[in-house]
């Protein structure tokens, strides 16, 4: 999990929770996970969960609400939180497929409503970013 510095994310996006600003979201954090130096693989891996993740976060927005999308860095990792207003408190279906392939590619994966927002957040982390070598992976 990456560090925790209180509940300030180390970068924080807004823009409107619709489907076509998700590149945005996905474009932002291959940027940010090059800078912490993860691999190409890595870096696809985690433009995959930002797009699954807000695939489940989009759907649920209310009307003309905007989508937060908070990074935390840690050593070798990006914990990523994905958060709209929900006032109808929408449920996480773990069996669609956007969960599926987020569960998969993603370490600490979670999902839920509480006080009219809902919110996914999940972890990637690079093994090399970490500075492990080839006998510690």
């Amino acid at each position: 999990m990456a560090e925790d510095h209180g509940n300030r994310a180390d970068v924080e996006l807004r823009l409107p929770a619709e489907g076509a600003y998700a590149t945005i979201v996905r474009t932002t954090a291959a940027g940010l996970a090059a800078r912490l130096d993860f691999t190409i693989d890595d870096i696809e891996d985690l433009r995959i969960a930002i797009g699954e993740a807000s695939a489940l976060v989009i759907p649920a927005a209310d009307p003309g609400t905007d989508l937060v999308a908070q990074f935390w860095f840690g050593r070798g990792s990006m914990t990523v939180s994905l958060e709209t207003e929900a006032m109808d408190d929408p449920e996480l279906d773990t069996e669609s497929f956007a969960w599926q392939v987020l569960d998969t590619m993603a370490q600490d994966a979670s999902a839920g409503s509480t006080e009219g927002r809902f919110r996914v957040r999940f972890t990637v982390s690079s093994a090399v970013a970490a500075g492990m070598t080839g006998a510690e992976l």
